[in-house]
């Protein structure tokens, strides 16, 4: 799929709590999420309520916020980074 140019900023929304033995799964997936991006040249911004995944290691968003995935704190998070996307 070719790059957007009317897209600069993806928040991406990470899988939060999960069942044990299905963590990594979810953690695989949105860390290439995360990277592929990247490598497209997009500023990728990541909530995600776990800290304790390498989703919210450094190197892999520009961004990270570890909050509540909830209503209001992901609002207040879309508020702020204004972004174009939303995964």
């Amino acid at each position: 799929m070719p790059r957007r140019d009317d897209l600069h900023k993806i928040l991406i929304i990470g899988s939060g709590p999960i069942v044990i033995g299905q963590a990594c799964e979810f953690d695989y997936s949105g860390t290439q999420a995360c990277r592929a991006l990247k490598g497209e040249g997009y500023e990728v911004v990541l909530v995600n309520s776990n800290p304790a995944t390498i989703m919210t290691d450094p190197e892999i968003a520009d961004r990270t916020y570890v909050e509540p995935l909830t209503v209001e704190s992901v609002t207040a998070i879309i508020e702020k980074e204004r972004p174009d996307a939303l995964l």
